[in-house]
């Protein structure tokens, strides 16, 4: 260790040296603007020859032979390999790429576009400006960073070294793009609403918690932004969508990370049939559109296929009582709850003493079935206890008319036909409360009774979206910079 710790300082000092020497020719090390005509991927994949171009990167390879010198110039687009000869820059411009600049460092380089005798497209070097001195040499170059905790710390090595990692937060963004052009197209408009609430509601979390000191009271970050949303339907909007930020003061695993997310979308008139119809389309559409089609095939660290989720429609669809009985007995919905404990026991599900018969049912669903569906999977008719702002089924008053989507083992969007009764919802409300003494959204309540069209809803979980039409196994994979615990 003690070693390796000296040669990191020694590398160190080197870099120090160098840039010392920099400033003493009058070079500025961490140079300013420089306008370019390509990015280095870009200009390589649409490669034209004899094409002036100003091209900026990193250098990522570096060969020096004699009185030429061949080097990589990279950005998250991808590379570009550049030569220079002394012949044509002279000896201090030279000197100072061969002598002066490490891989890691920015440089922008001016000339014209050639193709080499072994056919590689490259960029003749006339002059070229450093942009930035990189003071630490870079992770190695084949094994990039292997250490999770590197990775997800210092997400910055990881996106340097690791074309895989790019590659997924470049597909995330065009994906959240595309969402956003789907349902504009469909006549949804964006919205906002407050991150910050003095009641938080929409789902049962536990929130953070905060203080506005100029009006003297508690806030909390929002937990979801479906009061609010709904609010917009009873204002006349009706069909409105928010991409936006959740905060859950929950654990952390690699499904759950404390900051999320969430696609919200609400549809007057409209239903959760529609909405599974609404949800089914865009995945779809995501998929064929950056997957390369409907089978998206997850890999482990060596590139082995471990599983191929297929999103062929029309995607299954089947009632959560079915469900349970088709794992737990077909008499499953008439046992006691000391029988259903005992069944629980035979069948290898855990469950704790105080549970109700709902929570039991809902720790088999999510044990054998939920944790073991990954084609997708629309869950219908949920208890009513688990969804206290969708509407009643008309013909099972035990439940209400909802879907979970299920895709990949996780739960990845919910789908309601929402309920817009103010009294019923009042009475959902107080007996979700029971003894914790929930506050209620009384201005919420309040909106209602001004009426609230008949709508179907939707969230849509972006980060567990991303994981599964990517391959990751870990939410930390595709959240640039996931929660941690302090070293």
């Amino acid at each position: 260790m003690q070693g390796q710790e000296h040669t990191e300082s020694e590398l160190l000092h080197i870099r120090r040296e160098k840039l010392e020497a920099l400033v003493a020719k009058g070079i500025e090390p961490f140079g300013g603007r420089f306008d370019t005509t390509h990015p280095p991927g870009t200009l390589r994949k649409d490669f034209e020859p004899e094409l002036p171009v100003r091209v900026g990167g990193r250098i990522t390879a570096r060969r020096v032979m004699g009185k030429a010198a061949f080097f990589d110039l990279a950005d998250f687009t991808g590379r570009i390999q550049c030569y220079v000869s002394k012949k044509d820059v002279g000896d201090e411009v030279f000197e100072l790429l061969a002598e002066m600049l490490d891989l890691g460092d920015w440089l922008g380089v001016e000339g014209k576009t050639f193709v080499t005798k072994t056919g590689e497209p490259s960029v003749h070097v006339a002059s070229m400006q450093v942009l930035s001195k990189s003071l630490r040499p870079l992770p190695d170059k084949w094994h990039g960073v292997t250490d999770k905790e590197i990775k997800y710390r210092q997400r910055y090595l990881d996106l340097i070294s690791n074309e895989r990692s790019r590659d997924i937060f470049v597909t995330r963004s065009l994906m959240v793009a595309e969402i956003r052009r789907f349902l504009q197209d469909r006549g949804f408009l964006e919205v906002e609403t407050p991150m910050m609430q003095d009641v938080p509601g929409g789902a049962a979390a536990t929130p953070f918690e905060t203080f506005h000191n100029a009006l003297g009271m508690p806030l909390y970050l929002r937990i979801a932004p479906e009061l609010f949303l709904k609010r917009l339907l009873v204002g006349g909007f009706t069909k409105v969508f928010e991409l936006n930020r959740n905060f859950r003061n929950e654990g952390l695993s690699r499904r759950h990370n404390p900051e999320f997310t969430m696609l919200e979308a609400y549809w007057a008139f409209s239903d959760f049939e529609q909405m599974a119809e609404l949800v089914e389309t865009l995945v779809c559409h995501l998929a064929e559109k950056y997957c390369g089609g409907l089978l998206i095939e997850h890999k482990d660290d060596e590139g082995n296929v471990t599983r191929t989720i297929n999103l062929q429609r029309p995607w299954r669809r089947a009632p959560y009582k079915d469900l349970i009985r088709g794992v737990a007995g077909a008499n499953w919905f008439e046992l006691t709850n000391e029988e259903k404990k005992t069944r629980c026991a035979e069948i290898g599900v855990e469950v704790s003493g105080g549970m109700e018969d709902y929570e039991i049912s809902q720790q088999v669903f999510e044990k054998l079935i939920e944790e073991k569906s990954f084609d997708p999977l629309f869950v219908t008719h949920v208890p009513k206890e688990l969804v206290p702002l969708a509407k009643q089924n008309k013909a099972d008053s035990s439940v209400v008319d909802v879907y979970e989507l299920v895709i990949n083992g996780q739960e990845i969007s919910p789908g309601y036909s929402e309920l817009n009764d103010p009294i019923v919802q009042r009475e959902r409300l107080e007996h979700q409360a029971g003894e914790e003494v929930q506050k209620l959204d009384e201005d919420f309540l309040l909106a209602l009774e001004y009426g609230m069209p008949s709508a179907g809803g939707i969230g849509i979980g972006i980060d567990r979206l991303v994981m599964m039409l990517t391959g990751a196994e870990s939410i930390r994979d595709v959240v640039l910079f996931p929660q941690l615990k302090k070293k």
